[in-house]
């Protein structure tokens, strides 16, 4: 018999009912919290996993909850004890909680099911009148740009080609290790070849309870992952020969934060990724907003991302990051960027040969607390 939303306990509004596998796993917009029975399983993620807003941004949730997520709901589609039950993944009327649950089962369905993105997004909006909540960025402010569920399935099922991502594989606990401020604050997006990070510091100490990182607190990392070249586009804050002293190549590509690169500076950023014999590290003031718009000129050159996929990707890889930009340049330029004769001709030996982690195994030395 088939499972629809009139067999969910009569006391639980059901705004929404979609499912995934035919009598196993569903997705449900419910008014209420609905107890397991004994033919089917409840649960929700709402309240276990939040994302840290900056300003209004709200999600998407990113790379190491996803993974979690994955792992979760594969170790409840192969328990022993719920193997014969419906398992349906509820959320609430919080549009905000409800997007951020589409998206994760959505890539889930995108990841494992193998589902292109159109067909999870026709699944997630049918039989429903609500629609669900777009993404705004980490800005100050109005937002200028809406990021959608499905644009965030299509940057997944992207990267996922490219091998940019492998959950066998992950290392959820070093990624969320160097996201966080104390210990580096930075995330490949593309993996092993290009890392965004936040701005270094002429001295590593504590600051209004903020850390800060000198050039050097970085080396030890960099070297054991290949890092060979530094790309700074924010006002010279450190000396540029503190790396370059070291053994890395340190290149100063200034823009205004808030505006839109040049063409100049475009193409001279591109030249340097091209050419560097190992990974990039690049870094703005805090590495979110003019760092992830060059970033994404290469992914779109190279891996042929629109802009929409482009956006996603970064923000699903560096909560934060600010789109603004990105969508005034990358959206106006999409084409010729992807077409330009220099696409067909780059110098293959410089182009990363597809990863299949996020990040590699060896881990930093960890900062010490009295820097």
């Amino acid at each position: 018999s088939t499972f629809s939303s009139g067999d969910i306990q009569p006391c639980i509004h059901v705004s929404f009912l979609c499912h995934f596998l035919a009598d196993r796993l569903y997705f449900a917009t419910l008014r209420g919290k609905p107890k397991s029975t004994a033919n089917t399983h409840y649960f929700c993620t709402d309240d276990e996993f939040i994302y840290e807003n900056f300003y209004a941004d709200f999600g998407p949730l990113n790379l190491a909850v996803l993974y979690r997520y994955c792992c979760k709901l594969n170790k409840k589609l192969k328990s022993f004890t719920l193997s014969r039950k419906r398992i349906i993944h509820y959320t609430s009327y919080d549009q905000q909680k409800r997007a951020n649950a589409a998206f994760l089962i959505g890539a889930y369905a995108v990841i494992y099911l193998k589902r292109t993105p159109e067909e999870v997004y026709r699944a997630l909006i049918s039989g429903t009148n609500v629609s669900y909540m777009p993404f705004r960025d980490a800005a100050f402010g109005n937002c200028t740009y809406n990021l959608t569920i499905l644009d965030c399935l299509q940057g997944i099922r992207k990267a996922l080609q490219h091998g940019f991502f492998d959950f066998e594989t992950f290392d959820v606990e070093e990624y969320e290790y160097y996201e966080r401020v104390e210990n580096g604050d930075f995330n490949w997006i593309v993996p092993g070849k290009l890392l965004a990070f936040s701005g270094p510091h002429p001295k590593s100490k504590i600051e209004n309870g903020y850390p800060l990182h000198a050039p050097e607190a970085y080396f030890p990392y960099f070297r054991q992952h290949n890092v060979t070249d530094v790309v700074r586009l924010n006002r010279k804050i450190y000396e540029g020969r503190r790396f370059t002293d070291a053994g890395f190549e340190h290149h100063d590509l200034f823009f205004v934060d808030g505006s839109t690169p040049s063409d100049l500076i475009t193409r001279r950023f591109l030249h340097i990724c091209e050419s560097a014999e190992g990974a990039v590290a690049v870094h703005c003031k805090a590495g979110l907003g003019r760092t992830g718009t060059l970033i994404g000129c290469y992914m779109m050159k190279h891996y042929r991302f629109t802009a929409a996929e482009t956006i996603a990707w970064i923000r699903i890889c560096r909560p934060g990051s600010k789109e603004m930009v990105k969508v005034e340049w990358n959206g106006s330029t999409e084409s010729p960027l992807q077409t330009s004769p220099e696409s067909l001709c780059a110098r293959k030996s410089n182009l990363p040969q597809p990863r299949l982690n996020l990040l590699p195994k060896h881990s930093m030395h960890e900062p010490k607390s009295s820097q």
